[in-house]
């Protein structure tokens, strides 16, 4: 199989998985518990928890959980419970991950905030117009992605933040898609919160963190919980966290952005030589686009029927983000765009890796070739 689809998630690394397991043989004690097997993991932990927020460029505000999702939902939940005295209007895009819209749906139905969802524009970004138009007094958090992981369009955030300084509206952003594959030192400093998860560079599964800044006041969603200064409960897995940290800190100094442009642009040159009629879902400037992430429709073919005979022939693909299918009738992407159902039924995604080679690619634009003129030879 050659695996395209490393937005979704990628292979544990060996360097990964070996401290994993040889901190799941070592340090195998509760990190809350008071004896040495307890304070020895404990130990590990915190040693985790700093050397993530110095890879972030913080200091302190680092809380461990079990992925992006529970990341995003404890984030944002908290951050507006926070602000529900000042306001209770938050501002977010159709594009986000599913999870995001679960806690702002939950914000709604429970707690009685009003969400404006922002649409995309051509080039895959925030409306920045849009947003100004919908600031009010009452608007206490604004929450956007800092990369698309559907065509991997790097969102405005600095921008949408001075938008936003000076008001009193604190600001969460979706990092999954950009721990570890871009340089975020310019970024993190105009945020109050974000979500990361492992499995998205190289390290396990059930893992992440969400940072809020400390200034922040905040109070844990649930009462009587002590793990996390009580923003979560739950054992603290040991050697998740230090598996994440090894792999996270392994793909936070080496990005290989070159490289990935270079798969990409071979890619796209492969694809239309091949004279495949199909349109690209990217920014039109590079410093805004992560190259390793590939968001197309083919034009005329089902995603679908193009993942699954792509399938046959060894290759794994997607037709968006895992976490939405099932959810929307069509890609968030799509939607954020105002895409026709056609064009979001048409959607396919391709995403590059570590072990991605051009030979993959070459040969993947070859079989979408096959497949298109295969199908339209069964349409006659």
């Amino acid at each position: 199989m050659i695996y395209l689809d490393y937005a979704a998630t990628t292979p544990m690394s060996e360097r990964a998985l070996t401290a994993y397991t040889d901190t799941a043989t070592t340090y195998y004690g509760n990190p809350s518990s008071l004896h040495d097997a307890g304070t020895s993991a404990h130990t590990i932990v915190e040693l985790c928890r700093k050397k993530l927020a110095a890879s972030l460029g913080v200091k302190e505000g680092i809380y461990f959980t079990s992925g992006g999702t529970e990341s995003n939902q404890l984030g944002i939940t908290t951050l507006a419970l926070a602000q529900k005295e000042k306001g209770r209007h938050i501002i977010t895009s159709r594009g986000e991950h599913a999870s995001v819209h679960s806690a702002l749906s939950y914000l709604v139905h429970d707690h009685g905030f009003e969400v404006t969802e922002l649409k995309f524009t051509s080039e895959g970004e925030v409306d920045l117009e849009e947003l100004a138009h919908h600031l009010r007094d009452d608007t206490v958090l604004v929450s956007f992605q800092h990369i698309n992981s559907e065509n991997g369009v790097i969102q405005p955030i600095q921008h949408i933040a001075e938008m936003i300084k000076g008001r009193d509206i604190l600001f969460h952003s979706d990092f999954v898609q950009s721990f570890g594959k871009i340089r975020l030192d310019e970024v993190i400093e105009h945020v109050d919160a974000v979500s990361i998860s492992s499995h998205k560079l190289y390290g396990p599964k059930g893992v992440g963190l969400l940072y809020i800044r400390p200034s922040i006041p905040v109070s844990p969603l649930f009462p009587v919980v002590t793990q996390e200064k009580g923003m979560r409960g739950g054992t603290i897995n040991t050697p998740g966290i230090s598996s994440f940290t090894v792999a996270a800190m392994d793909h936070v100094e080496a990005l290989h952005l070159e490289r990935y442009w270079s798969l990409r642009t071979l890619f796209i040159q492969a694809l239309q030589e091949q004279n495949v009629p199909c349109t690209l879902y990217e920014h039109s400037l590079k410093l805004k686009q992560l190259p390793q992430v590939v968001g197309l429709r083919i034009h005329g073919i089902q995603g679908q029927w193009m993942m699954l005979e792509l399938n046959k022939r060894g290759f794994a693909i997607s037709t968006g983000s895992a976490c939405h299918v099932g959810l929307l009738d069509k890609p968030a992407l799509i939607y954020a765009m105002d895409g026709t159902d056609q064009e979001g039924k048409e959607f396919i995604r391709i995403s590059f890796g570590e072990k991605t080679v051009k030979s993959d690619l070459l040969t993947l634009a070859n079989s979408i070739k096959d497949i298109y003129n295969q199908y339209f030879r069964l349409e006659e």
